[in-house]
């Protein structure tokens, strides 16, 4: 055994020198946005290239490139020219997805705008986004070949907004970088919201697994001031001037807040390096939003927004699924119950063997009831994915179903864990 471990370690300490020569190989330490529109229906999805933009900042890290999870409904992936190598891949939720489930999109078509991070290439690539479809394989929706001398890419600097480090652990290849954006702020409410930021980022630093990992983040709060403080409310008539746009209603649900300007975010981000961008909206209304490596928002003046913000952000960081099936949505039939969806924490048992059956004692039954005897078990609970029916979650309650519980269940905590070790290069 103490032979095997000496060889794997000498294995992946070898996979980590020739990976960060590969970066040092292909890419700048810098980044290079690809900003692209996605567009279509609930049948078909088509996607265009909006800009390319040269940023300072490359946040993410600079071993391990490529996703081992096969996560997200959307992914990036980026291939040197000259042979065909595949030296980034990302996934990732962007809300065109949701909306393509929702009754408008059976009759109406839209476009999204999007924004999206690599490394900065030293020589020709080729950009691809696919998606996943019905059946769970992915299709490509664009592709496009990138010269990074193209003088069409802009190396304009952003506008600039004053930043505070409000946790600095180390070098951001190495660390999770988490940038905080101010949203509904005017320039003489900035002292609120460092203390609001400063009070999530407290939170969700209490709360297992993240406890134990404050030592592998940095957080950035960036003072983007608006015009108008608070944000939009269309149910009840309240319409704000604000940076980013953000509204609740989305898709007319009264506490879904989101936003669409991912220009105006992206551009704003991009003054610090970052892996998460979470925007905090300055509101007592309750709600929020979070969409795989891609946005995380939440309002900061409610009673539970610090419980809502480590909920969205374990959309965000982490792709975990809501288990919650008991609320009304806007969605359609969001899963393929003939698939195993890619989320950590949901399934349809068709793949169980895939998620997180080796946690099961072995006394466990599947499904498992939702009754007292098994409320503290890490089970197969039949409800999760916004159905009560042929979708089953790992616990009776959690912080991916409810505000009620202070955490996340065991099989959520091992999936951010799992996050938190790719990107800190710390995998066992």
């Amino acid at each position: 055994m103490k032979k095997l471990s000496i060889l794997l370690l000498l294995s992946l300490i070898t996979t980590g020198i020739f990976a960060q020569k590969d970066f040092a190989h292909f890419f700048e330490n810098k980044s290079l946005r690809v900003d692209f529109y996605l567009y279509g229906n609930d049948k078909e999805t088509k996607g265009s290239i909006a800009q390319m933009k040269e940023e300072p900042f490359w946040g993410g890290p600079a071993k391990l490139l490529i996703e081992p999870y096969d996560q997200g409904t959307y992914r990036v992936q980026l291939f040197n020219k000259r042979d065909g190598k595949l030296l980034f891949s990302k996934g990732f939720n962007p809300l065109f997805m949701e909306w393509q489930t929702t009754n408008e999109a059976k009759t109406t078509t839209k476009m999204y705008y999007h924004a999206f991070q690599i490394p900065y290439p030293k020589g020709d690539m080729v950009f691809k986004v696919d998606r996943r479809n019905w059946e769970g394989q992915f299709e490509n929706v664009l592709t496009q070949e990138i010269d990074p001398k193209n003088y069409f890419i802009i190396k304009e600097q952003a506008k600039q907004f004053d930043v505070t480090n409000l946790l600095l652990n180390g070098k951001s290849d190495e660390k999770i970088d988490i940038a905080i954006l101010a949203e509904g702020y005017t320039k003489a409410e900035m002292g609120k919201f460092i203390a609001d930021s400063k009070r999530m980022i407290d939170y969700l630093f209490t709360v297992p697994p993240f406890d134990r990992f404050k030592d592998q983040f940095n957080v950035y709060a960036i003072q983007s001031e608006s015009e108008e403080s608070g944000t939009d409310v269309p149910g009840e008539h309240i319409y704000k001037n604000t940076i980013f746009n953000s509204s609740f209603y989305t898709f007319d649900s009264p506490r879904y807040l989101t936003t669409s300007d991912m220009k105006a975010v992206a551009d704003v981000a991009s003054l610090v390096p970052y892996d998460q961008i979470y925007v905090l909206v300055n509101s007592a209304t309750y709600g929020g939003g979070g969409f795989y490596n891609y946005i995380n928002l939440t309002s900061v003046d409610h009673n539970l927004s610090e419980k809502v913000f480590v909920h969205e952000f374990g959309h965000g960081f982490v792709g975990l699924a809501d288990e919650y099936y008991d609320s009304s949505t806007s969605y359609n039939e969001f899963y393929n119950l003939e698939i195993e969806p890619w989320e950590p924490n949901i399934t349809t048992l068709v793949e169980f063997d895939k998620k997180w059956q080796d946690m099961l004692h072995k006394k466990t039954p599947v499904p498992t009831p939702r009754t007292s005897k098994y409320a503290n078990t890490t089970g197969v609970f039949e409800g999760g994915g916004y159905s009560a029916k042929g979708i089953y979650s790992p616990a009776q309650d959690c912080r991916m179903k409810s505000n009620l519980p202070e955490g996340f269940c065991p099989v959520c905590e091992r999936a951010i864990e799992r996050v938190i070790k790719f990107l800190t290069d710390k995998e066992e």
